[in-house]
């Protein structure tokens, strides 16, 4: 059972989250946060030592939901082809997914702190670099029980996945088409039928 100042912060956190993800840390003020929390800019600092420290949970918070969405949908798979599948049928639909997290967290933050603010950044690279990990990992098991050809790179191919993924999310936002997503997914289901399934 959450304390009650736990409970607070989470109130926080889930309040807060799609702020700085549609707006982007600089754009949001603390009369933005105290507004939509209903608490005083006193209340937010008694739970995070700044705005920094709490754009950075915020981030932290919508990534932890959108991964755990990402792990439990993937986790249906039986076999790691059918799990990279699952991965790209789950960014199929993300638009309307993400857009009650204020949009897409790794895109906003990740172009908003470029230039701006290198913590947060990091923090960006961070998941994106797991997210790339974890691709490469299901690749690699792939090609350990002969169901992805042996010659393939499984980093070289995680990138290049996520890159298609990222670009698409970017341009379905830019230009409220989800046409963008949908046609990039169909795109690296055949990637997977004729390049990396054995």
């Amino acid at each position: 059972m959450l304390t009650k100042a736990q409970h607070t912060k989470q109130y926080i956190l889930e309040t807060v989250a799609p702020i700085f993800s549609k707006n982007g840390y600089a754009a949001t003020s603390m009369s933005d946060l105290t507004s939509a929390t209903g608490l005083t800019k006193g209340a937010l600092y008694g739970n995070f030592r700044n705005k920094e420290d709490l754009a950075i949970a915020a981030f932290k918070h919508n990534v932890k939901k959108l991964m755990d969405l990402l792990r439990t949908y993937v986790s249906k798979g039986k076999t790691p082809i059918e799990k990279i599948y699952l991965v790209v049928d789950f960014y199929r639909n993300y638009y309307n997914l993400s857009k009650s997290y204020g949009g897409c967290p790794l895109l906003n933050i990740g172009v908003d702190s470029n230039n701006q603010n290198s913590k947060l950044l990091k923090k960006v690279r961070v998941v994106i670099q797991i997210i790339q990990d974890d691709l490469a990992s299901t690749i690699n098991k792939g090609i350990k029980i002969g169901e992805i050809h042996s010659n393939i790179n499984a980093i070289d191919y995680a990138k290049r996945i996520d890159s298609m993924i990222q670009g698409a999310i970017f341009m379905t936002y830019t230009m409220d088409d989800d046409f963008y997503l949908k046609d990039t997914m169909d795109q690296i289901d055949l990637i997977i039928k004729n390049e990396l399934k054995a």
